[in-house]
């Protein structure tokens, strides 16, 4: 259990926001504020929140952490979420496989197939059946939901989704089923993620929340174990906080928890410099996040987490695989590329010196003489140029062009990229980029902001002072 500040001692508040490739740290200690960065470790991420503490001397005091945290969302993108058994009513367990019959891409004639969220095996059926008006017409006995135990735990799942047709009118019924089944599974239930109609998008938020909260749990748990000093809370998608304690139970609610983060220290930011109208620009090491803000922090329910909608409500942000270490690549026909390949933090790129060969954006910007060699994070991550000279030289040797040319074109094609996703959020909603403020945060945001302005005729750039770690500023702002 986190210990609490002795009487007279200052509080320490900190605000963790792990990204694919730097995790970043921001601490007010009284009057005092300190900030950190370091290289995200995906395999134990609490191992580089850990690190980042030991660097500030703070991983053995008492302090309080409002962390945001890609550890559900790379659950789901790579498909390592927790084995689900998913419950509906009798005749509606295929609603996941069958979806809304979508098109991803209208006119692409070899839609590539995506797998349903849960095979068939694992679909049971319960009969049940509640109507549109809230009547009862059928229930299930004892002895059906003790055959359902049965074919379910012969399936061996490590959590159970239940998603009865209206379920939201008598929850109940969810909750007699989540009785018998908690003391060996981690449930959820759809009357309590998303107690609204459509009972497609209904049961994919209710997948997630079984899928991730698992995931979650565990590695809050091992954050809790790392750090026994500190009080934990998470962020949510919406912008808001909860406790760790209460995190694993409204796992789907954390899914976009570091982008959120980010929009709420943009607001704060609007609210202080009086600007009511901003692009938030915030550009990683792994990807770009965009938003528009006018007047307070948006909010939707049309998200998605790769193939699947996400449901319940997050911040309203538009994402492109392009960051600082975006690959540049040459293609089959002679045509350069950057993104959505990452390098990420392992190995990084080529100018890490962690055994890197592919030329990046960071590697760019290095080459081009954009960024210190001997001063990144504080002069604790020295870069290697000569290492990003001879991954620009490969691409360059393809392009047949001089290695300053590959590296300009490598960020005017970054650049591209991260206009066309400003012009997604402002352009295509009606309105004009030149009417906002640019505010560019992110480890590489302030690189590429004027480039950006220039391209969307915008004529105001804002640029934090903490601009590297403001959505981990964002997360200390929110705390209750």
């Amino acid at each position: 259990m986190a210990q609490s500040p002795e009487p007279g001692m200052t509080r320490i508040v900190a605000g963790i926001d792990t990204g694919g490739t730097f995790t970043d740290l921001y601490v007010i200690s009284g009057q005092q504020v300190r900030q950190c960065k370091v290289l995200s470790t995906p395999a134990d991420p609490s191992k580089a929140i850990a690190e980042g503490l030991q660097r500030l001397g703070l991983d053995d005091v008492p302090i309080q952490i409002v962390h945001g945290t890609t550890v559900g969302t790379n659950a789901v993108l790579e498909n390592k979420g927790a084995r689900v058994a998913y419950v509906a009513t009798s005749g509606f367990s295929d609603i996941l496989t069958l979806g809304r019959q979508e098109r991803t891409e209208v006119y692409r004639l070899d839609q590539p197939e995506v797998a349903p969220p849960v095979p068939d095996a694992l679909c049971f059926e319960i009969p049940t059946r509640i109507l549109a008006d809230g009547t009862l017409q059928s229930q299930a006995t004892d002895e059906d939901i003790e055959d359902l135990a049965q074919s379910i735990s012969q399936q061996a799942p490590d959590s159970i989704a239940i998603n009865l047709l209206f379920s939201f009118l008598r929850p109940e019924q969810e909750q007699r089923l989540a009785d018998r089944f908690r003391s060996g599974y981690f449930v959820s239930l759809s009357s309590e993620v998303l107690p609204e109609l459509r009972e497609y998008e209904r049961g994919i938020a209710t997948w997630l929340d079984a899928s991730v909260g698992p995931v979650i749990s565990a590695y809050l748990d091992k954050l809790a174990t790392r750090l026994p000093k500190a009080g934990i809370s998470v962020m949510q998608s919406s912008g808001t906080t909860v406790s760790a304690a209460q995190a694993s139970g409204r796992a789907v609610h954390l899914l976009l928890s570091g982008p959120a983060g980010g929009l709420a220290a943009a607001h704060l930011l609007g609210q202080q410099t009086g600007v009511e109208k901003l692009l938030s620009f915030d550009m990683g090491g792994t990807s770009t996040d965009v938003s528009l803000i006018d007047g307070q922090i948006p909010l939707t329910t049309s998200n998605r987490i790769g193939a699947w909608p996400l449901g319940v409500a997050s911040v309203d942000i538009h994402t492109i695989g392009a960051g600082g270490g975006s690959i540049a690549r040459v293609d089959r026909a002679g045509m350069l590329l950057v993104g959505p390949e990452s390098a990420g933090a392992e190995p990084g790129p080529a100018c890490y010196g962690q055994g890197g060969e592919a030329m990046t954006v960071t590697d760019a910007n290095l080459v081009l003489g954009r960024i210190p060699e001997n001063t990144l994070l504080g002069g604790h991550m020295p870069l290697v140029t000569g290492a990003a000279k001879a991954a620009t030289d490969r691409l360059a040797a393809h392009l047949d062009c001089t290695r300053v040319e590959a590296a300009r074109g490598v960020i005017r094609l970054a650049n591209e990229h991260m206009a066309r996703a400003l012009r997604v959020m402002s352009v295509e909603r009606g309105h004009h980029p030149g009417t906002c403020a640019l505010l560019s945060f992110g480890g590489a945001g302030g690189l590429h902001a004027c480039e950006l302005a220039d391209l969307l005729g915008m004529d105001r750039i804002i640029l934090p002072a903490a601009g590297g770690v403001l959505s981990a500023l964002g997360m200390v702002a929110s705390r209750p």
